[in-house]
């Protein structure tokens, strides 16, 4: 498959007014509307398992609780390893080239989990292959987010890296939507394969295979757009060894544990919130709710990165982290108890709230790296001529895209610990609540470490 040369941008200077409001701003909206469909469908090939699991059972597989929240826990945890690396090769390959490569490797677990799930005999290691192989979709954001950094000024970024993420998150609202409208009806009819029906009188025949299948028509065309559609910035091709100076920077360490809290806690409650529901409230069918909390962590991230371009995204991550442990605490006042069956809707309402500033930390602390490792670059480039500041800049967009990917990366573990949290809580004391403290002590933490950096008077680096 060939491209035109135009495909290659050999000038790209964002900073430039004139040359943004001529010639960028066009190309760069125009990379991420593409950017934003083939991230949204990667998030939903990420979150399947979120959907599939609870719907497992009707489909005539048997299996434990345990194993289920195996199930949810392990694209998290491929997807976050599979970042680290994914973090550093859109400078390497393109941007263009990587998304496309990397949107069309969606196909492999599309397919695999529509065939796999039409017979409830496959066995249990192919079905944790298969989870394993949805955190190729994962993977995706940090090359995304790199990618998308690169094609906008400073002043652009948090709104840009906010809607690139916000309204790819929504992948997981639209999987959690999608799936259990399709695995009801034969929308692939003898193409599709045959449906399940449990021997229960009441039983609905259940086409689970769809999950899969569904995905494989949008990930094959948003691929192909990817590849006429997109541009490979020249100027941002980088090696990996220039882009490993990120882990000598401290800030690379600390924007990772503050994304860790926050889009950890989104991805991380994503995955485990529909099994959670099902756990805790048994009597309440957790499809019809689960995906509100995804939905609104989305919509609320591109809030994030555009307020913090207005008032500083240290302040709002503050903040942020300040409301999501005071909203743990306010949780565990709706959950069942010895005596009590708890209050759905209270819980619900409180978890929503949770997810709603997940997202909106999520834009605020990915706006704050760029702005960081610019100021870094350019003290060290202060009373060093033009041609010195000049550099300081390249070098800034270039370390602050790898961080936006190996934070990304990192962050993404949340998708793992979270759900495994629950389950290891519940397997040892009964409920959720040594998790949700173990939460709060780490939402403080966050808080402490943006207040003495960033966000306190005379902080070594105000953003």
């Amino acid at each position: 498959m060939s491209s035109s040369p135009s495909a290659v941008l050999r000038r790209w200077e964002p900073e430039n007014p004139e040359f943004w409001t001529h010639t960028g701003q066009r190309v760069a909206y125009r990379n991420l509307a593409i950017s934003i469909p083939a991230l949204m469908l990667a998030f939903s090939i990420w979150m399947l398992w979120s959907v599939v699991v609870v719907n497992l059972g009707k489909a005539g597989f048997d299996l434990s609780k345990n194993q289920l929240f195996w199930l949810t826990a392990l694209p998290a945890l491929s997807g976050a390893t599979l970042r680290v690396f994914y973090s550093f090769l859109v400078p390497i390959f393109g941007g263009r080239r990587w998304t496309a490569i990397s949107t069309a490797s969606l196909l492999i677990p599309a397919v695999g989990m529509g065939f796999a799930l039409q017979n409830p005999d496959t066995s249990y290691p192919v079905l944790l292959i298969l989870a394993l192989f949805c955190g190729l979709g994962g993977a995706n954001f940090s090359s995304s987010m790199s990618n998308i950094s690169f094609f906008f000024p400073k002043v652009k970024k948090g709104l840009a890296t906010g809607l690139n993420a916000g309204i790819g998150n929504l992948g997981v609202s639209v999987v959690q939507f999608v799936v259990p409208m399709v695995i009801g009806v034969a929308i692939f009819g003898e193409w599709g394969g045959a449906p399940y029906l449990a021997q229960a009188p009441d039983a609905q025949p259940i086409w689970l295979q769809n999950a899969g299948f569904v995905w494989v028509i949008p990930i094959a065309i948003m691929s192909v757009a990817a590849w006429f559609g997109m541009n490979d910035i020249a100027d941002a091709k980088a090696s990996f060894a220039e882009q490993a100076v990120i882990f000598k920077r401290k800030h690379n360490w600390l924007m990772c544990w503050l994304y860790v809290g926050t889009f950890g806690s989104f991805i991380g409650f994503s995955a485990g919130f529909a099994m959670l529901i099902m756990t805790l409230f048994p009597e309440v069918n957790p499809m019809k709710y689960a995906f509100l909390g995804p939905l609104v962590g989305s919509l609320t991230r591109p809030l994030g990165g555009w307020v913090s371009d207005k008032v500083g995204g240290a302040r709002v991550t503050m903040w942020t982290f300040i409301c999501m442990a005071l909203a743990v605490v306010a949780v565990m006042v709706f959950l069942p108890a010895e005596g009590s069956a708890g209050n759905f809707m209270g819980f619900l309402m409180v978890f929503i709230v949770l997810f709603a500033l997940s997202g909106i930390g999520n834009g605020s602390t990915f706006r704050m790296i760029p702005i960081i490792f610019l100021h870094e670059r350019m003290k060290e480039a202060k009373g060093c001529g033009e041609a010195a500041h000049r550099q300081a800049a390249l070098d800034a967009a270039k370390e602050s895209a790898a961080v936006l990917g190996f934070s990304g990366a990192i962050g993404a573990y949340g998708g793992f610990f979270i759900p495994r949290s629950f389950g290891s809580s519940l397997a040892m004391t009964g409920d959720v609540h040594a998790a949700l403290y173990s939460f709060i002590a780490f939402y403080v933490s966050c808080v402490l470490v943006t207040w003495w950096f960033y966000a306190r008077r005379n902080a070594p680096v105000p953003c």
